[in-house]
């Protein structure tokens, strides 16, 4: 099996615990505390769809909190 390489992504302020679990499950990321605060580790594609995701639900809550 071969090894893929592992990205680390930094998590934006404003995601919440459920927003970051939901993340987690739906992306093959996983989330692991460096000394700079908490990231996300995996391969590029999936941190890019990991980020999307992450930026599209934190602009729907600010929407919905916009009201």
């Amino acid at each position: 099996m071969e090894e893929k390489e592992e990205f680390q992504m930094g998590i934006p302020n404003g995601v919440g615990e459920a927003m970051l679990a939901h993340t987690i499950e739906k992306f093959d990321v996983k989330l692991e505390h460096s000394e700079f605060g908490p990231v996300l580790i995996g391969s590029y594609e999936e941190l890019e769809k990991a980020k999307q995701f992450l930026a599209e639900a934190i602009a729907e809550r600010l929407k919905e909190l916009e009201g």
